[in-house]
């Protein structure tokens, strides 16, 4: 939880974040670990020491009772009586001579994020959830946290809860918080998306979903593609849908893009030759978008590829596996909602679909439409939205 205040002058949008409370302090808190084998007296046993988990895994049922028994018995001990499963945050911080701070709802929170938007953007702005694309980190930045303190930190994210927990200080081990942060977001983002993640892990779902051209872009996060995806596992024809979602990319929503495409030098260079393909769009002519955007997205890709290594290829497995890399460089993970594993898949399977000469191909696939294989009747605006955002996928990457 987060109190935000405007700064104190004139003119300063400058804000001031501080804990909505105090934490409640506790004393003789030695946890060193959670036992992860059962043994009998003078028997060896294996303790996990750092584990983040969600309650998506039984293992977390059979953790979190302990975990949360041992907690409040030290804060009874101390005067206090919080059931920790009313709770949403709980941050436990234990110093090194076992004095601890319990922080319960109290303590401000700071969510690491990619913005969508385009430019810079000024402190103070209200940003919206369709504003983001990805959590990258969840930190307490008003609670004193240092390299020697233990934490453990237990999140709700709607239905679900996360556990973190980094204890081992022997031998010089400090608490890094860069990691800690990235593990808590990680787990926020399981949780949130945990309907996406299991879509995109179950075959028979991703295949069929990318079979009609579609993809959790960074564009669709927040909500659309989950309705392409609830049709599609109800088995409904997606022309509504689709229809709806189209009407959704009005000029506004497509200089915004565009906009975000020009903060790209490679596609910057391509001023040119894709607004015509954005003014096409609103004006539903998917015959020129898809043609100007299916032939400029190997060229992005190869410009990036010359600019990281020096070496110009055109080859097309050699360029997907470099954009997975790049864009897992950039998420910070090959499991952020960037989905570079995916979208590589995506990629070869519809973007860059097997075609020989003489086949009948799909207006999705830029080998069929360079050989003018593809039907009038198949130049859609789903299949032009399509190349859109494969296109504005890579503006994210780069």
């Amino acid at each position: 939880m987060t109190e935000a205040v405007p700064e104190e002058g004139s003119g300063n949008t400058a804000l001031k974040v501080g804990n909505l409370g105090e934490p409640i302090l506790l004393t003789d808190v030695n946890f060193a670990g959670i036992s992860a084998t059962a043994a009998r007296a003078d028997e060896t046993v294996t303790v996990w020491t750092r584990m983040e988990i969600t309650s998506d895994e039984a293992l977390f049922h059979k953790l979190i009772a302990n975990v949360a028994a041992a907690i409040e018995n030290r804060a009874q001990a101390a005067g206090a009586y919080d059931r920790l499963e009313r709770a949403s945050t709980v941050l436990l911080v234990i110093k090194p001579d076992n004095s601890a701070e319990l922080w319960i709802d109290r303590a401000a929170m700071t969510m690491s994020t990619t913005l969508k938007r385009p430019g810079p953007i000024k402190a103070g702005t209200v940003l919206f959830e369709n504003d983001t694309v990805d959590i990258t980190g969840i930190w307490f930045p008003r609670v004193d946290i240092g390299p020697a303190d233990r934490i453990l930190c237990i999140i709700r994210e709607g239905w679900r809860f996360g556990l973190f927990f980094d204890f081992d200080r022997s031998e010089g081990q400090e608490l890094s918080i860069e990691d800690a942060k990235r593990s808590i977001g990680r787990m926020v983002r399981k949780m949130r998306y945990a309907d996406l993640y299991a879509a995109l892990a179950h075959e028979p779902t991703f295949d069929s979903i990318v079979a009609a051209g579609w993809f959790p872009f960074l564009e669709l996060m927040k909500g659309e593609f989950r309705s392409l995806l609830d049709a599609q596992e109800a088995g409904f024809e997606l022309d509504d849908t689709e229809h709806a979602l189209i009407e959704k990319f009005d000029a506004e929503r497509l200089d915004r893009m565009f906009d975000r495409w020009m903060g790209r030098p490679h596609l910057k260079s391509r001023e040119a030759i894709l607004r015509p393909a954005i003014a096409a769009f609103g004006a539903k002519e998917p015959v020129t978008v898809i043609k100007i955007v299916l032939s400029e997205i190997e060229g992005v890709m190869s410009d990036a590829h010359y600019e990281a290594n020096g070496i110009r290829t055109h080859k097309i497995p050699k360029l997907l596996e470099f954009m997975m890399t790049l864009a897992e460089q950039r998420a910070g993970g090959s499991d952020t909602l960037f989905f570079p594993v995916e979208f590589g898949q995506y990629l070869k399977n519809y973007t860059y679909a097997g075609f020989s000469p003489g086949d009948i191909g799909r207006a999705g696939s830029r080998h069929a439409v360079s050989h003018g294989a593809v039907a009038s009747d198949l130049y859609t605006m789903p299949r032009a939205l399509h190349a859109l955002l494969t296109l504005d996928q890579l503006a994210f990457y780069t």
